[in-house]
């Protein structure tokens, strides 16, 4: 039995996202089925892809992106490369701690803007 508690308490732990937006979903410690998005809106939002996919003839877990959406994500992945390139030629020329700290901490800024996509 505490297996199983122990389990529960550290799903209940780790943070959980909208399936949706990606927005960071409130623990409300009830016991049940877990939320999968943040508002109604989001839930409209994924039912209406999922009906899109269906009619498409697209795939379950296909991913559907605007133009405009991939265009900032393949900014945003640039971004991660250059941050972490970055940080490979600062310790390349032999930067001090204090510097590849900092670039090490801009390289996470920066990756957690990629994570918006969820």
């Amino acid at each position: 039995m505490e297996l199983v508690t122990g389990a529960v308490a550290s799903r209940r732990e780790e943070a959980r996202h909208c399936a949706w937006c990606g927005r960071r979903l409130p623990d409300s410690g009830r016991i049940g089925r877990p939320r999968r998005y943040c508002a109604q809106p989001c839930r409209q939002r994924a039912y209406e892809r999922r009906a899109a996919v269906q009619r498409g003839g697209l795939p379950e877990d296909a991913v559907v992106l605007s133009a405009a959406e991939l265009a900032d994500l393949q900014d945003r992945l640039f971004q991660v490369r250059c941050a972490a390139e970055d940080v490979a030629t600062a310790a390349s020329d032999g930067a001090g701690a204090e510097e590849l700290g900092r670039l090490a901490q801009e390289l996470a800024r920066t990756a957690r803007g990629l994570e918006r996509l969820r």
